[in-house]
This record gives structure tokens, C-alpha cells and sequence, in this order.
């Protein structure tokens, strides 16, 4: 007879005993009673003992039965154990210290030990303290990938069971199988053109061949093929575990290219595009050209990985070099008058707390759309005191209507289907003065000189993005040579213009070329007076007291860097107040960048400022900002400005680590 037949029968003999025996001599009983009251004594005599004989029998099977119980219990146990131990992967129980109370011969071959704290012989599991639920992840230990499990035994968390599956195999194969899948990368040499005119004509073949033969042989060390597609366009394939070793070395033939020299005048430089992890190999190509739009908007010179989750950058140290050619300034003049063409209305607005370039290039905008015969409207959403001056000065000319500025909500109202957005100064929606007017239209025109960053406005229909150019008002300078209307700049216009040049210029200093000088000497020819607008940057004294103050207070932070605190209290435009001291700090002796913060609306704003050193838009784009290599900035929200100075030294520390500056 097996176990489960020997205990149901012990059961049985348990229950049935009693069951039986009493409810029958209860019969008899009653029957008794009725017929002979002295059988009816004998009979109760015998129910009693009847009962002592049933109690008996209880305890002496409940005895019985309680052995057969146990000894199946022990018996299961043993086997179950048994089982557990000769598991052919690590087991192991743990009480809600993580202390071991049992683990199988596997888990003890593992680690060496069947005693002592889980987490101490496993430090990588420390992150799975706590978990309560059953959970199932990967776990490494000397080499070996294991699927670890975790289940409780009890609703408070007292027991827990760990297994661990080893997959190595598995996860090494899939691993192998996404380091082979293909990568596509275009390689475009940003300046061929230029670089080939500044070397004799009979060394631009050998110039044309070094090139190539570099690319060539660092695809090749990879493993990668290259294409030639254009004289200054190519094509690489490589696989996934190449790219990683690429990025490891930060994309070093960015810099190797630069050293390409057989006379030329100018270094070379390179952007490179690669799509990764999309649903198809279309999806990859369409990612790695979005990469290239990116890296030729940034400036070029650099190297953007693009996936569907994320974007990473590498290099983009080097100055974006002015190209001599007017030929893109002219196709997209000619351009902007087409879709203007087609429009009865133009909106123009900059980026929130505008300076003097963005109101300069809108009025630059508004002269376009006038010479035209459209409707023209600035968006105004706040006039700070940088460009209250100006502003006053169209108001008070009664050449240009009373709704000249507009708020964002009349702007929404006058939206409609024949109304074209101009956005200027700026390419982030999230910095415009009224970025629901930018998610409503559907039609919208960009114009920035700032670097693109991975924040764009998507769905531009003309894009004009130049960041080797000083200011947007030297953008719009050059367009409206090329608009071929009426175009006659009132001195207003010219003044506003002139001025947004020379503010991001600093006075002509930084980021200043052939083609800034001739864009001033157009507006100047339109009536442009220097007198004029220095007048205009004439300061109140609390707002210059606040500047020397941020000065005075500066720290240096690695002997390089110099920060600064500028208190938004009493002024007006602190933003504008905290950039010029940062661009006044780039006058002591071995600073290298300057930052200055400021607390203002709930949102403390960093201006960024370098001189030729160090990559103040790489900076502030970890931060969320973006802006030039010389000139950039961030905006912060829900910490304060000793908050912000840390994370910003955080910040640089991290990418003088990884040689990210």
C-alpha cells in the first residue's frame, strides 16, 4: 500500500469508529425507553462506556494518524530537498536580511560559501534589495550572464528564493548578432570648396587624394567599406561593434583630418552622420540624413549619432569657418519672396526676452513683407530694456501702424490659413515668444544663426540656418539684397539692424567676418548712424552698478573658468545685464570661459561666454541650452542659483574627463 492509501485509510479508522458505533447504540436507547426501563439501564451503562471506548479510539488513531502524516510530510521533504539540491542551477533562501538559510550544491559552487549575507557575497545584487514581487533580470557574476529570479514565500517579505539561470550563451549570441547588424554613415568634407581654393591648382588632386586615403584607411581599420558618392560626399558601412569602437575614441578623424595639409590655407574639416536602431534599414537611412541636416546646421565639423530614443554629439570644438559664397543667402531670398508671394499675412517674432538682434531682424522681415504689400505684424510678447529704446522709435514714427507689436494671444487670433510665421534668432519652438503659434501655423519660416540642436522646429517650411553667421540681423541683411522688391530700409530699420550686429558682435570682436562688415556697410548705406546707436546702448546706472557688482563677486573655478552671480533684484532685464558681465569677464588674464547666473521669473538663466578656448555650446547643451561656440546659454527651472552653479560645475568636470572640451 502506498503513502497517500495508508493515510486515507488511518482517516477512516479515525472517523468512521465513532460515527458507527454511537449513533447505533443511541437506537437501541430510545428503543429501550420505550419497551424495558431496565434495559434502558443496562443500555445507558453501556453508551457510557461505549463513549470511553470512542475517546479512546480517537486519540489512540489521531496518534496513529499524526506518525502517517508525519512520516509522509518527512518523506516529501527529503525528496523535495533532494531535488533542490541536485538543481542544476544555483538556488538559495534568504530571510528579509538577505541572510542565507539554505542554498543547493550549485549556488555553493558559485560562490564559494552556504553561509553569510547574500548581498556580501554578491555585491552586484545590492540594487535588488527590497523588491517584494517576483522579478526576473539579468545578473553578472566572474564573467557568466544568469537570469536571476526572485520570489517571496510570504506576503511580508520574511523568505525569498533566488535562482539563477545561467545565459551567457545566449545573451553573448545576441550580443554578437547586434554588434554585426550594419550601420550607414555619410561623410561630407564641410568646406571642399574653399579649402580647395586656398592651395595651388596643381597640389588640389594630391589635397583631393590625402583626403580620401585618410578616410579610406580609418573606415578600413574598422572593418568598414567606403564610397565615394560626390567629390566631397561619401558613404561608409561599418557594423554596429565598429561604430562602438569609434565613439570610444571620440570620432578622432575629426581632428586627424584638420592636420591634411599640402599648402592649403585652410584645414579641413568633416561632418559624419549615422543612423542607428531603426524598425527597418529605411528608417536608418532617414535617421543618419536627419544626423547630417543636423551636423551641417550645427556648423559642421562634428559627428551626431542619431537613433529614435536619443542624438549624441562628438566634436564640434572648431569655429564654423564663413563661407565666402552668397549663393545659398540668394536661393533662399529668392525662396522667402515665393512663399511670401502666396501669403496675405506675415507674423515675425524672436525668442522670449528678445535683445536688439531679434527685433532688428523683424524689422529687417518687415520691411520684406511691406515692400510686398503684406500685412506685417511683430509679436512682442514682453519689451525688455534693451530694446525698449528702439521699440519707442518705430512707435513714435508714424510711418508704421499702431498694432506694428502685438501680443501672442492677438497673434493666435489672426492666424488663419494665409498667414506665414517668420521665427528669427532662435530655432528651439520652446524659446519663442508664443511657441503655440508655432504648433497652430502651417506655415513657418526659420531664420537663425545659432547652432541647431536636437530641439527644432520640425515642420519649418524654409529653413535658413547659418551659425558661422554673427547675428540674424546680418542673415536678414544679406536677403534683402537679394529679395529683388522695392525694398528702401527706413533709419529705424538700419539702426535696429546695425545695432543687433554689434551687440552679438561684442562691438566687432567675436564671430566676425568678411560678410558681417559688408552686411554693416549695407545698413550703413541705409542710413545706419554709429552715434546713434551707441547712444541707444547707453545703460542706467543701476543696471551698471549691477554689472561691476556680478564682476566684483566673480569666482574662478579651476583657475580657468570664471563664475559669476548677477542679482535680478531692481532690474529690469537681468538676462541682458548677466551677458554683458559675462562678456566682460573674458577680459582677465586666463579665463577661458565665463558664466554668469541669474534668478529671474521663476527660472535661473545662465549665460555662457568663451572667447576661442573652450566650447561654451557644448556646455550648455548638457544643460538643455545651446547657442555658439563663443556665446550660448540656458534656462533652468525649479532650482536655485547655487544649485545651478554645482551642476554646471558638475558639468564641465564630467566632459574634461571624457575630453568632451
Amino acid at each position: 500500500m502506498d503513502e497517500n492509501k495508508r493515510i486515507k485509510a488511518h482517516i477512516r479508522k479515525l472517523v468512521y469508529g465513532p460515527v458507527l458505533i454511537l449513533p447505533v447504540i443511541a437506537v437501541f436507547l430510545i428503543v429501550a425507553l420505550v419497551i424495558d426501563e431496565g434495559a434502558a439501564k443496562f443500555l445507558v451503562i453501556l453508551l457510557g462506556v461505549a463513549l470511553v471506548f470512542c475517546i479512546a479510539w480517537v486519540l489512540l488513531m489521531r496518534r496513529k494518524s499524526y506518525g502517517a502524516l508525519i512520516e509522509y510530510s518527512e518523506a516529501i521533504s527529503g525528496d523535495v530537498v533532494l531535488q533542490a539540491e541536485n538543481l542544476p542551477f544555483p538556488f538559495v533562501i534568504t530571510d528579509q536580511d538577505e541572510k542565507i538559510l539554505w542554498c543547493n550544491r550549485a549556488f555553493l559552487a558559485m560562490t564559494g560559501h552556504d553561509s553569510g549575507s547574500l548581498t556580501e557575497l554578491l555585491p552586484e545584487l545590492a540594487a535588488q534589495q527590497g523588491e517584494s514581487a517576483s522579478t526576473t533580470r539579468v545578473f553578472a557574476h566572474e564573467g557568466r550572464m544568469y537570469q536571476l529570479g526572485t520570489s517571496t514565500f510570504s506576503a511580508d517579505d520574511t523568505l525569498r528564493a533566488r535562482y539563477f539561470i545561467d545565459d551567457t550563451d545566449r545573451i553573448m549570441a545576441v550580443q554578437k548578432a547586434q554588434e554585426k547588424m550594419p550601420v550607414r554613415a555619410e561623410i561630407y568634407v564641410d568646406n571642399y570648396d574653399e579649402v580647395m581654393a586656398s592651395v595651388e591648382t596643381v597640389r588640389q588632386s594630391l589635397l583631393a587624394a590625402i583626403i580620401e586615403r585618410k578616410l579610406n584607411k580609418y573606415f578600413g581599420q574598422y572593418g568598414g567599406i567606403l564610397n565615394k558618392l560626390e567629390k566631397d560626399k561619401y558613404v561608409a558601412v561599418l557594423n554596429n561593434k565598429a561604430l562602438q569602437d569609434i565613439e570610444k575614441n571620440h570620432f578622432s578623424i575629426l581632428e586627424e583630418i584638420k592636420s591634411v595639409s599640402v599648402g592649403n590655407a585652410i584645414s579641413p574639416t568633416l561632418s559624419i552622420g549615422v543612423g542607428l536602431n531603426g524598425e527597418s534599414l529605411n528608417e536608418d537611412a532617414a535617421l543618419c540624413r536627419m544626423a547630417m541636416d543636423l551636423c551641417l546646421g550645427r556648423g559642421g565639423d562634428q559627428a551626431i549619432i542619431r537613433t529614435a530614443e536619443d542624438t549624441r554629439y562628438y566634436g564640434g570644438k572648431s569655429h564654423g569657418q564663413e563661407k565666402n559664397t552668397r549663393v545659398k543667402a540668394r536661393i533662399k531670398a529668392q525662396a522667402l519672396k515665393e512663399l511670401f508671394m502666396t501669403k496675405d499675412q506675415i507674423l515675425v517674432m524672436g525668442h522670449s526676452l528678445p535683445d536688439i538682434d531679434a527685433l532688428g531682424a523683424a524689422a529687417g522681415i518687415y520691411r520684406v513683407a511691406r515692400g510686398m504689400a503684406k500685412k506685417v505684424h511683430i509679436v512682442l510678447e514682453e519689451e525688455t530694456s534693451s530694446i525698449r529704446p528702439m521699440a519707442q522709435r518705430f512707435r513714435n514714427n508714424t510711418e508704421y501702424p499702431e498694432d506694428l507689436f502685438i501680443k501672442g494671444s492677438r497673434a493666435l487670433e489672426l492666424l488663419d490659413e494665409n498667414t506665414a510665421v517668420v521665427v528669427v534668432d532662435v530655432n528651439k519652438p520652446s524659446y519663442t515668444e508664443c511657441p503655440e503659434l508655432i504648433q497652430r501655423s502651417n506655415c513657418i519660416v526659420v531664420l537663425d544663426h545659432h547652432r541647431q540642436g536636437e530641439e527644432a522646429i520640425a515642420k519649418a517650411t524654409l529653413s535658413y540656418i547659418e551659425p558661422y553667421a554673427s547675428s540674424a540681423s546680418e542673415m536678414v541683411a544679406e536677403i534683402l539684397q537679394y529679395m529683388m522688391v522695392n525694398v528702401k530700409l527706413t533709419v529705424e530699420e538700419a539702426d535696429a539692424m546695425y545695432a543687433g550686429i554689434v551687440v552679438d558682435t561684442n562691438n566687432f570682436m567675436n564671430k566676425t567676418g568678411v560678410r558681417t562688415f559688408e552686411a554693416a556697410a549695407y545698413l550703413r548705406r541705409n542710413g545706419a548712424d554709429t552715434a546713434r546707436v551707441r547712444k541707444m546702448f547707453r545703460e542706467p546706472m543701476g543696471d551698471y552698478q549691477a554689472k561691476a557688482e556680478t564682476v566684483r563677486g566673480v569666482e574662478l573655478v579651476g583657475d580657468h573658468y570664471a563664475f559669476g552671480v548677477c542679482n535680478a533684484e531692481g532690474l529690469e532685464s537681468p538676462t541682458i545685464i548677466a551677458a554683458q558681465a559675462a562678456n566682460d569677464l573674458l577680459n582677465i588674464i586666463g579665463v577661458k570661459a565665463s558664466m554668469v547666473f541669474t534668478k529671474f521669473q521663476d527660472k535661473v538663466y545662465i549665460s555662457a561666454r568663451s572667447i576661442d578656448e573652450v566650447n561654451v555650446q557644448l556646455i550648455m547643451e548638457r544643460l538643455g541650452g545651446g547657442g555658439h561656440i563663443s556665446g550660448a546659454g540656458a534656462q533652468l527651472k525649479g532650482c536655485s542659483v547655487e544649485e545651478a552653479m554645482a551642476l554646471v560645475k558638475e558639468t564641465i568636470h564630467q566632459m574634461e574627463e571624457e575630453g568632451a572640451i
